[in-house]
């Protein structure tokens, strides 16, 4: 802390007008208020570093928000832009493969999130021990063959956590998932801090509340998003849609017409890929899903 009782820290969950911190030298969190009048010309959101001062009875508000190496954003149904957030380069997927059953459409609707805005995926398959070894090997050969790096953990054996922690050690990552599919476990096993607090009471709803998480690792950090209803895909045209299937990429330059939706075109190369083997067809059924706009 500075003489002036500034501190550094990093945001983790932000409400209306508070946001949960943890300031560098800390690893627990404090409750701060989002200051009227700041300087700071942006809402700060998870992973933004701001400067926080302690005030009088040990309260704590946020007095700046330092500029920013990358904002995540989508667009909402009604087209606007909402901030998600900052200083991110990785999504951290996670995914059962029993118990709750694996959700292969929500891990290809993520994985095509993150590379439609330019953040690198990454797969973490849980509960190996009830599926078999040969169905963890099967999906994750599956998705390192599209250029996505999979780890298989068992994390409160601790099986896998020592890579999982080098790989995530320069990182500055988000982890998503479902409920049930062991995110809380691999939080813990990293040395991740418990829930933090609501922050209902210090917006005007509940849906303010939240339970995000961080914990550092090495020159980076993880944060626990909440949930994955936040990260649907922007809208594009089906014929982009392919792009970010990398299995399709080079098919798609061989189909008949230049604007090739791989649906039911004539002299379409993709779904020839997909007859031969050459495309996983869950790949492809996850796009289909996603043209016809199908949720997660």
């Amino acid at each position: 802390m500075s003489d002036d009782g500034l501190r550094r820290a990093r945001v983790i969950a932000v409400g209306r007008n508070a946001a949960w911190i943890v300031a560098e030298d800390e690893t627990e969190p404090r409750l701060a208020s989002l200051r009227k009048g700041a300087r700071h010309a942006v809402m700060p959101v998870p992973g933004d570093v701001v400067d926080a001062r302690v005030i009088a009875d040990d309260r704590v508000v946020i007095d700046d928000v330092l500029p920013r190496g990358f904002v995540l954003t989508r667009r909402t149904g009604g087209g606007r832009t909402k901030e998600m957030a900052a200083n991110v380069d990785t999504i951290a997927i996670v995914a059962a493969l029993v118990d709750p059953p694996l959700h292969l459409a929500m891990v290809d609707q993520l994985v095509a999130f993150a590379l439609q805005h330019d953040v690198a995926p990454l797969l973490l398959l849980t509960k190996a021990d009830l599926a078999g070894e040969q169905a963890a090997e099967r999906i994750a050969a599956m998705y390192r063959a599209v250029d996505v790096p999979v780890l298989v953990l068992h994390p409160k054996a601790g099986r896998g956590m020592d890579g999982l922690r080098e790989l995530l050690a320069p990182r500055h990552a988000l982890l998503v998932g479902n409920s049930g599919v062991g995110k809380s476990s691999i939080f813990r096993a990293l040395g991740g801090i418990g829930v933090v607090g609501d922050l209902s009471r210090f917006g005007r709803g509940r849906q303010t509340t939240t339970s995000a998480r961080l914990v550092r690792l090495g020159d980076g950090f993880l944060i626990d998003s909440p949930g994955i209803g936040e990260f649907t895909l922007d809208p594009m045209p089906v014929p982009e849609l392919g792009w970010l299937f990398v299995e399709m990429r080079e098919p798609a330059t061989r189909c008949r017409f230049a604007n090739c939706r791989h649906l039911t075109e004539p002299d379409c190369a993709v779904r020839r890929a997909v007859e031969e083997g050459r495309i996983t067809p869950s790949r492809y059924a996850s796009y289909k899903d996603i043209a016809a706009g199908t949720p997660l």
